[in-house]
């Protein structure tokens, strides 16, 4: 079998995952934003960050200020991230750290809630990277945590950065302006439309997922050698990943 141009010749040693609209696929200040009757305006700030300016202090405080969650409604977007995972994500994780992968999570979203959907996907909570915010004595919300990086568009690029002090080849997956970032540093940067096409996102990608289903991660990440090793149930999911990108549903930009 002819090996494909694009497939990667030297083994990644950490995959990178953003959250909100790729390993998961709502945007949990979105949902926030829905249970205390704000949606339209955050959502309207969320598409502006995404998908045109990137993310800022100012926009970032805003879409909080609007939405004011309570802890209690956190911890269910944790729940909420979880039932909303994309297509074969979690397999695609078990499959990573099966092959001595390092996985991570990082996000612009809210510490508490991208822990506990990150530990119920397996990812150990020492490498799951977010915000966080605080709250009263009652739980109403208070304030945000103004050094994150991750209120800035090249918030990932600072973490990733750091991420690179560790391992050598880096895959780092997103679907938004802030991931793109941090495109030029890692090894290999796919980006996601599977729950949010962004046009102009794809065009920047020199590879860009147009489906649901996590699978095609395995084929754009994994070399020769490294597909040898699947058991036959990891093959099944590598393969139904490679029937995407035969089916064009991974637009390549060379």
């Amino acid at each position: 079998m002819e090996i494909p141009s694009w497939q990667l010749q030297t083994p990644i040693d950490a995959v990178v995952f953003d959250c909100d609209g790729t390993l998961s696929t709502i945007e949990g200040i979105d949902e926030l934003a829905q249970y205390n009757g704000v949606s339209e305006e955050v959502k309207a700030l969320t598409a502006e960050a995404m998908g045109k300016t990137g993310l800022n202090l100012s926009l970032y405080q805003k879409r909080l200020d609007l939405a004011r969650p309570t802890h209690a409604q956190v911890l269910t977007i944790g729940s909420e991230y979880y039932a909303h995972q994309a297509s074969d994500a979690k397999a695609v994780i078990q499959l990573f750290q099966r092959l001595n992968k390092s996985v991570y999570i990082i996000s612009a979203g809210v510490q508490i809630a991208v822990e506990i959907f990150g530990e119920l996907m397996g990812v150990p909570r020492q490498n799951i990277f977010a915000v966080n915010i605080f709250f009263d004595s009652e739980g109403h919300y208070q304030d945000f945590d103004r050094t994150t990086p991750f209120a800035t568009v090249d918030g990932k690029r600072i973490v990733i950065s750091e991420f690179k002090k560790k391992h050598r080849n880096i895959l780092f997956i997103g679907d938004g302006l802030n991931d793109i970032s941090a495109k030029d540093l890692v090894t290999r940067f796919v980006g996601y439309g599977g729950s949010y096409f962004r046009e102009n996102i794809a065009r920047l990608c020199k590879f860009y997922i147009n489906t649901s289903s996590m699978s095609p991660l395995l084929a754009l990440s994994l070399t020769q050698s490294e597909i040898e090793l699947l058991s036959t149930e990891e093959m099944k999911i590598y393969q139904k990943g490679l029937d995407a990108i035969r089916q064009n549903k991974v637009m390549f930009n060379e």
